[in-house]
């Protein structure tokens, strides 16, 4: 069975996804906040990185724990679904076949007890 990374366009395509993701994520009021100061050039690659791996592709991410880069932030469950949405619309927008991206967005979501602040009230 090939892999969603394959499926994808492998690295070419999933670079070009992560761009554009970040292109949204920067132009959301909401969201551009949280990577005020960030090293972007830095952040894609290693969003890269994970989604390779996590996708079935050859990198490994070696960065932090999900939790450890996310902690303190004070992300709510609102933003890691608007995260989730331009994440969304950044893979359809590569041509990238619904089934494919629910399949990514499922692998997503459990992710969300690691990112989302316990402190962070629900809308």
């Amino acid at each position: 069975m090939t892999s969603i990374y394959d499926q994808i366009g492998g690295q070419e395509a999933l670079s070009a996804v992560v761009d554009e993701f970040y292109i949204r994520v920067l132009a959301d009021s909401e969201l551009a906040p949280y990577f005020a100061g960030a090293n972007l050039n830095r952040l894609k690659g290693k969003q890269v990185e994970f989604f390779a791996g996590a996708l079935g592709g050859p990198d490994h991410y070696a960065g932090l724990s999900m939790r450890d880069a996310h902690r303190g932030r004070g992300i709510g469950q609102a933003q890691f679904d608007r995260v989730a949405t331009l994440l969304s619309e950044s893979l359809l927008d590569a041509g990238v076949p619904q089934n494919l991206v629910d399949q990514i967005l499922a692998a997503v979501a459990p992710l969300a007890g690691d990112i989302v602040s316990p402190t962070v009230p629900r809308p």
